[in-house]
């Protein structure tokens, strides 16, 4: 059996967990593409469900390869696949909630679930962007149905979701308010967002003017107080998980609507997001690059936190 390199989980932990092995080289069925990945993004739901949260995804027998967002080459096309050649960039979100298995050299797809590659973004870049992409979109215009001129708070603007949200937001023509540290006052304006307020110095609730929507990556007490500065008839989107009873109460008390969803593969949404990449309106913000070796360092960098936009592992770095 033709073998590859991969980062595989054997057993549910931290870090620590995942291996940098030998593994079998994935074959594609008839409706999928094998793609040689260059480039596989690091998100937050990789290390959560490494560690054995999410209890609602499916048991999955280990070992197991995470990651969910890949750009890479195809190398072979299925026989019931259209639209793709071999040669082709594409990238995009697979498989979710089933494993994605892109920390690897090669993974089978779904072909209606990648889009060619934007030609702006390198491999690197254009991994950073379907996950978290993908919820931004959905969370902004399918949930909140932002609108031109209308006015949306996005907590935590810095982060893989929040830097994407800001762009998207923005040039959908609404009024941006962004929340993050004071550090990054001067970043998050450079996405294009109208109003910054600094949480550790300000209190969002008492310096913002009410909101049709807030977009709320952070959960908690930040997710209580958010229902202070929204209008009625507002909306709550909540990133984190499922909005608490008392938390949904006080909205529906208020007139105010909640919203929470899981992201799912949607490779319409990530050809418009496409667009906006190519024409400039969006660009993704990469924190740190690490090698497909380095798996175990990058999620240790994210579970620490604060990171400015995303992590990336670059598959075509292979150690011996």
């Amino acid at each position: 059996m033709e073998q590859m390199k991969a980062v595989r989980l054997h057993a549910y932990g931290g870090p620590e967990k995942l291996v940098y092995e030998d593994a079998p080289l994935p074959e594609s069925a008839g409706d999928e593409l094998l793609v040689r990945v260059h480039a596989a993004g690091v998100n937050v739901l990789d290390w959560l469900l490494g560690e054995g949260g999410f209890e609602h995804f499916p048991d999955v027998p280990l070992p197991w390869i995470p990651g969910w967002d890949i750009s890479g080459v195809v190398e072979v096309v299925g026989s019931g696949v259209s639209g793709f050649r071999q040669g082709d960039s594409v990238y995009g979100m697979v498989r979710l909630p089933e494993p994605g298995n892109a920390y690897a050299e090669y993974a089978a797809v779904p072909a209606g679930q990648v889009v060619p590659k934007p030609p702006s973004l390198s491999h690197i870049q254009a991994a950073a962007m379907p996950m978290t992409g993908l919820t931004a979109w959905r969370a902004l215009f399918d949930e909140a149905g932002l609108q031109r001129g209308q006015r949306v708070l996005i907590h935590a603007a810095t982060g893989g979701v929040g830097h994407l949200a800001v762009q998207f937001a923005k040039a959908r023509g609404a009024h941006v308010v962004a929340t993050a540290s004071g550090s990054n006052r001067e970043y998050v304006y450079s996405l294009g967002a109208d109003e910054f307020v600094d949480y550790r110095q300000q209190r969002f609730e008492t310096s913002v003017a009410p909101v049709h929507a807030v977009i709320d990556t952070v959960g908690g007490e930040v997710q209580q107080r958010s229902l202070d500065v929204l209008e009625r008839d507002g909306v709550l989107v909540a990133l984190p998980g499922e909005v608490p009873d008392e938390v949904q109460a006080e909205a529906e008390r208020r007139g105010i609507r909640t919203r929470y969803f899981s992201v799912e593969p949607n490779a319409d949404t990530l050809a418009k997001i496409s667009r906006l990449v190519d024409d400039g309106t969006v660009r993704p913000t990469i924190s740190s690059v690490y090698p497909l070796a380095g798996a175990q360092a990058a999620h240790k960098e994210g579970r620490a936190g604060h990171v400015r936009g995303k992590l990336v592992l670059d598959a075509t770095t292979v150690a011996t």
